[in-house]
């Protein structure tokens, strides 16, 4: 288990707390889907899933829009499978070309804003005509966010480290359906 001891992840899991069930989340994604539908409809966007806790998310929403769009993906990490978020590390960038296009960044969850606002300077470097965001989860810090805001947001969650719905713990959990949040984070 990549590591970890499995005891580990059970006791977590057993322990967490659920902040928003399946259904919770599935009315936020119908949510964040008519807003981007309102706005983007027309336009032919490249919706860039930031990987890999953006692909769930980007998944439920692009199954409830039917406009044309590309899609295409960026892997940044911060945390690389940890608790604490560090430098920015590139694994991957888009291969559409995105000069002239408007963009769509979908991501799971909004921090601090260190990588979503390093992905979104990337796209208005690649001359994208417009750059906006959509996230699963606005994260209510208690200092104020400078990197980046969300043009689109699904939920909200107290400063907790959450998953579920491509959050993960440790590298796991991304898979479940509602968000938790570790008991005493």
């Amino acid at each position: 288990m990549g590591g970890q001891p499995e005891e580990e992840f059970e006791r977590v899991r057993r322990e967490a707390e659920l902040l928003y069930s399946a259904h919770e989340v599935e009315a936020a994604l119908d949510r964040i889907a008519a807003e981007v539908r309102d706005h983007l409809a027309d336009a032919n966007p490249v919706v860039l899933a930031v990987m890999v806790g953006g692909l769930i998310p980007c998944a439920g929403l692009l199954a409830r829009i039917d406009f044309p769009l590309t899609l295409d993906f960026v892997h940044v990490t911060r945390y690389a499978g940890g608790l604490r978020g560090s430098d920015i590390h590139w694994l991957a960038r888009a291969t559409t070309p995105l000069a002239g296009r408007g963009v769509l960044v979908v991501d799971d969850i909004l921090d601090e804003g260190a990588t979503l606002g390093a992905i979104l300077d990337y796209c208005r470097d690649e001359g994208a005509r417009e750059v906006l965001s959509a996230v699963l989860v606005d994260k209510r810090l208690a200092r104020p966010r400078v990197l980046a805001h969300a043009d689109f947001t699904g939920l909200e969650v107290a400063d907790r480290y959450v998953f579920g719905c491509g959050m993960d713990y440790k590298n796991h959990f991304r898979n479940l359906h509602g968000i938790y949040a570790v008991k005493g984070a």
